[in-house]
């Protein structure tokens, strides 16, 4: 039965609810606790009187190693297991975050940053991992449905909770806060059940390493790694540039800001969503495709009109801001059905190209700064066209033949 949780996983304490409910915050978890201290930077500057930049490597050392951890506690996984990875990997975190509520300058700070990101690494490696070990078929598609809503909408709601929590306590009280939710996952990895029947335990580290070259020797699995990966550029791009957009350019007050940013938001969540109810009336192909035909013409709206007025921006950027959404759960469907063993090493590699091409967005409106809307909008086109057309090639490929079947 392909829409049960396989028997040999069922949760004895999580239960079925319970592990989608841990697994959604596993999802949010990194990027929740990690976009939760951005309010207090200007703060933190101030108290260790140093330049933005060291203080701004707190935050692109902490992207850079989780990345590359990311890549190393998925094939762990497979080796060990799900359950103690999770709960090394989480200890670590909550660790780090004490450490970091107890810095007393910035180069402890950075230090203990990156331990941080070392141990949530373990959170996304694994997450998606689970979700392939435990369902099949709709189901799968649905959890992942609710998995990528936390992980699109988590970084928009941080800065906001950040910012309440500094109206109580200072920037140590938001690190103690990510400790917080450091034990409370810390308790459900313990609480969760293993989810993987045969481990690796007799494979050497670098043999378990050497699998993600293996997972990408597989051309239909690396291809729509590519190109899925690369729709986080235009997510990215304009989570990255929207305080400069709303603020410095429609001259909004950083209250009426947020306002508007919570209404993009909004279509980041609703999109899986959309997705979820679509998938059950409309084949997945058909729905990918008109995501991607979305995303070029709203795209072309925000060029054609964004400049004008604050809504005209917002209501014209939503339909892309939904599309790029929509299309993350059967993405992720779609690629964790090309690699059926290595589980681990597929979501390492999902979860680190999304967060470096997602990187690529951040550079590109910081490079390039002459007028943040249309340059928003060039890029809602571009991944469009790019994207939209390698998928259109990608399930004419041979080897990726079942992807018409799935669709």
């Amino acid at each position: 039965m392909e829409n049960r949780v396989n028997g040999q996983s069922r949760q004895k304490y999580l239960g079925d609810k319970g592990l989608v409910v841990f697994l959604a915050l596993l999802s949010a978890f990194v990027p929740l606790s990690t976009d939760l201290y951005l309010p207090a930077l200007p703060m933190m500057l101030r108290f260790f009187a140093v330049s933005e930049l060291e203080m701004n490597l707190t935050l692109i050392l902490f992207f850079v190693f989780y990345a590359l951890t990311t890549l190393i506690w998925g094939p762990l996984s497979d080796k060990y297991g799900r359950r103690p990875i999770l709960q090394v990997g989480m200890s670590a975190y909550m660790v780090a975050s004490i450490l970091c509520a107890l810095s007393a300058d910035v180069y402890q700070l950075i230090l203990f940053r990156i331990l941080q990101a070392a141990g949530g690494g373990a959170a996304a490696a694994v997450a998606t991992a689970v979700v392939k070990d435990v369902y099949r078929g709709k189901k799968q598609e649905s959890v992942l449905a609710v998995i990528q809503s936390m992980v699109v909408i988590s970084p928009a709601v941080a800065p906001v909770l950040g910012a309440l929590l500094l109206r109580f306590t200072s920037w140590r009280g938001v690190f103690w806060t990510q400790a917080l939710l450091g034990a409370i996952v810390v308790a459900g990895s313990f609480a969760f059940q293993e989810t993987i029947v045969f481990k690796n335990h007799n494979a050497n580290l670098m043999r378990m390493m050497s699998r993600l070259g293996v997972v990408l020797k597989n051309p239909g699995f690396t291809l729509l790694l590519v190109i899925f990966s690369t729709v986080n550029v235009a997510s990215m791009a304009f989570i990255s540039s929207s305080s400069y957009i709303y603020q410095d350019n429609f001259g909004l007050s950083s209250q009426t800001y947020s306002y508007f940013f919570t209404f993009n938001a909004v279509g980041m969540l609703l999109g899986p969503i959309f997705y979820v109810r679509l998938a059950w009336r409309c084949k997945r192909f058909s729905i990918i495709n008109a995501c991607f035909i979305i995303t070029i013409v709203s795209g072309m709206l925000v060029c054609l009109f964004g400049k004008r007025d604050t809504w005209l921006f917002a209501v014209t950027l939503l339909p892309a801001t939904v599309a790029t959404s929509a299309v993350r759960p059967p993405s992720t469907y779609l690629m964790l059905q090309q690699q059926q063993k290595d589980t681990g090493a597929v979501s390492s590699l999902i979860t680190a190209l999304a967060i470096a091409m997602g990187s690529v967005g951040m550079i590109l409106v910081s490079v390039v700064r002459w007028n943040l809307v249309l340059v928003v909008g060039w890029i809602n086109i571009l991944i469009g066209v790019l994207c939209g057309g390698a998928w259109l090639l990608a399930t004419k490929a041979p080897y990726l033949s079942k992807i018409r079947k799935q669709s």
